[in-house]
């Protein structure tokens, strides 16, 4: 691997996109606002929204855009944040059901201040999918819950059909990048996971360019597989305003290609790995990919 840290102040040309803002794109922003419904695609500043938003697809952001941590790479905002409205999986299933997603994302900000972390709105949401819209997939991305094991069981007890929760860097990095958050804790939520529901496919997803070495970025994905984690994405970090933490290097395309060939040969089921990629990247496709391996894709 190329271990230069390179630092840049513009971006590559592989990180250069182009922006289509058609009728479908249009069609979903509309729907958004009309539902009063957040996505992950917009308070996170994802460079994939407009491809997404054009093929009809979104990252529902749950529970307010208000974050209760401070992330040093993240764009959400740390206030105190609103009660969550019990109405919302409700808004989220109807949204699922007229955009006619048969694969949809479900994610949060960290809401420390309820008692679940939001769990249950969490399992709340997949339930209301799963009666308004048969046939759906529905992938969740969950904070840790401050460790509580009762609430991470009720989200796996809604059989989400992929459970995510990303490490997000390496562990020299967390006081630095994640300081209200631990990553043995992540990695205890993903062994219990899958130790408790072996059958829902475990999924976690690292940045890049953060600083991280070589050595630690193959150490972290060891850890990733040794948790039981059957799929893991693994994309470039992009600062989101100047209050963030800065790039340290870009990586190159091929520098990705060469890490999912090394997470393949670690034993992960579903890798995607590339400048782009972030963790709901084309998530119907991947799970389609993984599952299919076992023979149990869930056709629509």
């Amino acid at each position: 691997m190329n271990s230069e840290m390179q630092i840049r102040t513009r971006k590559p040309s592989w990180l250069r996109r182009t922006l289509p803002k058609g009728a479908e794109y249009q069609a979903v922003r509309k729907l958004l606002r009309e539902n009063r419904l957040h996505t992950v695609c917009e308070e996170a500043l994802c460079p994939n929204m407009w491809e997404c938003f054009s093929r009809g697809t979104a990252t529902f952001l749950i529970m307010g855009s208000l974050c209760t941590r401070g992330c040093r790479f993240c764009a959400m905002s740390r206030r105190k944040p609103a009660p969550p409205d019990p109405e919302e999986p409700s808004r989220v299933a109807g949204a699922v059901r007229q955009l006619n997603i048969s694969h949809v994302v479900i994610t949060s900000v960290t809401r420390d201040d309820l008692s679940d972390g939001g769990a249950s709105f969490f399992s709340d949401t997949i339930t209301k999918i799963r009666e308004d819209v048969p046939g759906a997939r529905a992938e969740v991305l969950i904070p840790d819950f401050q460790g509580d094991e009762q609430a991470l069981a009720s989200v796996v007890s809604a059989e989400p059909d992929v459970l995510n929760h990303n490490v997000e860097t390496v562990p020299r990095l967390y006081p630095a990048a994640r300081p209200d958050s631990s990553y043995r804790r992540s990695l205890a939520l993903l062994e219990r996971v899958k130790k408790d529901a072996p059958a829902i496919p475990v999924k976690s997803g690292i940045m890049l360019g953060l600083g991280e070495s070589s050595k630690e970025i193959r150490q972290t994905l060891r850890d990733l597989a040794d948790a039981g984690c059957d799929i893991v994405t693994i994309g470039q970090y992009l600062q989101p305003s100047e209050e963030n933490l800065k790039v340290e290097r870009f990586v190159p395309p091929d520098e990705f290609d060469e890490w999912r060939v090394a997470a393949l040969e670690m034993g992960f089921s579903g890798v995607v790995s590339g400048p782009l990629v972030r963790s709901s990247y084309h998530a119907g496709e991947l799970y389609k990919t993984v599952t299919e391996k076992f023979g149990q894709v869930n056709s629509i």
